[in-house]
């Protein structure tokens, strides 16, 4: 009997614990050593590198020239030239803030990427705790279905217990194996995606408990909050500043470009001429069309972000709505299971002949379901706040 007192004690621990920090060190291990992390990295580095490259002066030219007379005596005549073009001074200016602003949209789009990738991180360490919390269940299942199976063939072999009995303990244990392998098989597999995420390095997660998450004071708080921090709003409302300042930057290239240089022309006959190169560049054709495609271009980063707020407000209600029916849901199962000792009760009345198989088999397969639902909402739940918090990561 006090084995299965025992076993009950170590079931109400699966929900009765409470406080886990392991889930934040895996993520930061994740950080470190998720390879499409740091090709990321790279890819922003180079993309930001990449924007400022339209910023540049052109490069000097240098030519020179040999010209022969086509009659004897006429010698040689030469030019040399060296020149420098660039655009209007105010342009570089504006270029510079331009690039600035690609970079900071460059940005948030990686911190929108590593945010995807540690959110699908905890989701998988979300999951290994409810596999992990079923383990445990499945092992409590086991114990008690081999201990019942060992009672009754006993009871069998002195003529106090029958056939049918018997076989469907037997099924009981049969069944709870299978699942057990089941689980450990799930298990196996989430461990591996979470080595896959850390760069190919395993990680052992053996929680069955989650992080205590605060439930969001009211729907209007978390709003401000998300759509001030959501990182795909973030970088698009870096690209609608980027869109208005190429506006600037397409009205500047109206300006006219310039060309500095020396020029210089040798003779056979000793003389020499050489000066100053001066040239304007006058952008009739080459700027047409520019302004009207950068206002175009604006006006469509601001409608795309109009729409992605409209997404992210629609995205938040749904996660708010089912984060407050999960809870009220956890909260009706905890306060039923904290009152329950059904097992122990059960099993002194199997072993004592109190009820039947039958009934034992009936009351605790309610049970164990109930556990494995509650297990389950705070599962779902858990994930739903991790969606709804993606933006603290």
């Amino acid at each position: 009997m006090k084995q299965f007192i025992v076993i009950t004690l170590l079931a109400s621990a699966v929900f009765s614990a409470s406080g886990q920090h392991s889930i934040d060190g895996v993520l930061r291990s994740i950080e470190v050593n998720n390879k499409e992390l740091q090709a990321n990295k790279q890819l922003v580095a180079s993309q930001k590198l990449e924007a400022k490259l339209d910023n540049n002066l052109a490069d000097p030219t240098v030519t020179y020239s040999h010209l022969y007379g086509n009659k004897e005596g006429m010698g040689f005549t030469g030019e040399l030239v060296a020149s420098q073009s660039f655009d209007f001074p105010s342009l570089y200016a504006q270029r510079g803030k331009l690039a600035k602003l690609r970079g900071e949209s460059i940005e948030h789009q990686g911190e929108e990427f590593r945010q995807q990738i540690l959110l699908q991180a905890k989701e998988v360490c979300l999951d290994l705790v409810l596999l992990n919390q079923q383990k445990s269940l499945l092992d409590v299942r086991r114990q008690n279905a081999e201990q019942l199976s060992a009672l009754y063939e006993q009871r069998l072999q002195n003529g106090d217990a029958n056939i049918l009995e018997t076989n469907k303990i037997n099924l009981e244990l049969l069944n709870v194996r299978n699942e057990a392998r089941i689980n450990e098989a799930n298990r196996i597999a989430k461990l591996h995606e979470l080595a896959m995420l850390n760069g190919g390095i395993e990680i052992q997660f053996a929680d069955t408990v989650y992080i205590s998450v605060d439930a969001p004071v009211s729907i209007a708080d978390l709003k401000q909050e998300i759509i001030s921090s959501d990182r795909r709003l973030q970088s698009l409302r870096s690209e609608q500043t980027a869109a208005r300042k190429q506006i600037s930057v397409s009205r500047t290239q109206g300006l006219p470009s310039f060309e500095l240089g020396y020029r210089m022309n040798p003779s056979s006959g000793g003389e020499r001429f050489n000066g100053f190169l001066v040239g304007v560049s006058i952008p009739l054709f080459a700027n047409r069309n520019k302004v009207k495609q950068a206002k175009a271009q604006s006006l469509y980063t601001e409608l795309q972000t109009e729409s992605m707020q409209t997404a992210v407000e629609s995205e938040l209600l749904q996660l708010y709505n089912r984060s407050v029916s999960l809870k009220a849901s956890i909260d009706e199962y905890s306060e039923v299971l904290k009152k329950q000792n059904s097992l122990a009760l059960l099993n002194k009345a199997i072993q004592s002949g109190q009820i039947s198989m039958i009934e034992y088999f009936v009351d605790v397969t309610t049970l164990y379901q109930s556990m494995q639902n509650y297990m389950q909402l705070q599962n779902e739940y858990q994930k739903v706040m991790a969606q709804l918090y993606k933006y603290k990561l």
